[in-house]
């Protein structure tokens, strides 16, 4: 199979210095992408800025902002049999980008930001027969909420975890599959974790 797989976290830059980002560290989307490529599969991974090694085998995508995350994503979605969405992509960016550095102002100042893409969504209303695997990051209400996102995004998988999980080695997962059922694994490191999801993914595909 072809694997598309998303990691890490999205830049989303207020000027040439300055952005808008979140905690992740991209672990768990190179985990799968190793975890993939160990199960046979063609890999192409789309990563956000992550300070870590490229996974061995896999074809690296490096993207910064969410904007560029969905054209890669977008390039690659034809010729994938299976997407796992795991990037922690930024909901929103500035309006505008400043050129150059943004000089010291008032004591506040107002940042306009504007709605990015859902690239999860974007993708399932294209899916056609690929198999679409979405993450969820939930603090409360869990598992409604990402049972919901799994049916807005027409999603097949959608893998859930908590805050806990951003930037850690280890993590909890639930595996919250389209037509029921609902699997826990960890707590466990996320190359454990990552390796029982592709061979999750690939018995349900």
């Amino acid at each position: 199979m072809n694997y598309l797989i998303t990691a890490g976290p999205t830049r989303e830059h207020i000027d040439d210095i300055r952005y808008l980002s979140n905690l992740s560290s991209g672990r768990m989307g190179y985990a799968l992408a190793r975890a993939a490529v160990a199960a046979g599969h063609r890999v192409t991974l789309v990563t956000g800025p992550a300070n870590l090694a490229p996974p061995r085998g896999a074809e690296v995508v490096q993207v910064v902002s969410a904007l560029d995350m969905l054209n890669a994503v977008l390039k690659s979605f034809e010729e994938s049999d299976i997407i796992v969405m795991c990037a922690a992509v930024a909901d929103y960016r500035p309006a505008a980008r400043i050129a150059g550095k943004m000089k010291k102002g008032p004591d506040a100042i107002q940042l306009a930001l504007v709605k990015n893409p859902d690239i999860l969504a974007e993708l399932g209303a294209r899916k056609g027969d690929k198999f679409i695997v979405g993450f969820a990051l939930e603090a409360e209400d869990g598992v409604a909420n990402a049972r919901k996102k799994m049916i807005a995004k027409n999603a097949d998988i959608i893998v859930l975890n908590d805050p806990s999980a951003i930037a850690a080695e280890t993590s909890v997962v639930h595996v919250l599959a389209r037509y029921g059922g609902i699997r826990t694994i960890g707590p466990a490191a996320k190359d454990a974790i990552a390796t029982e999801l592709i061979g999750i993914i690939d018995a349900t595909r």
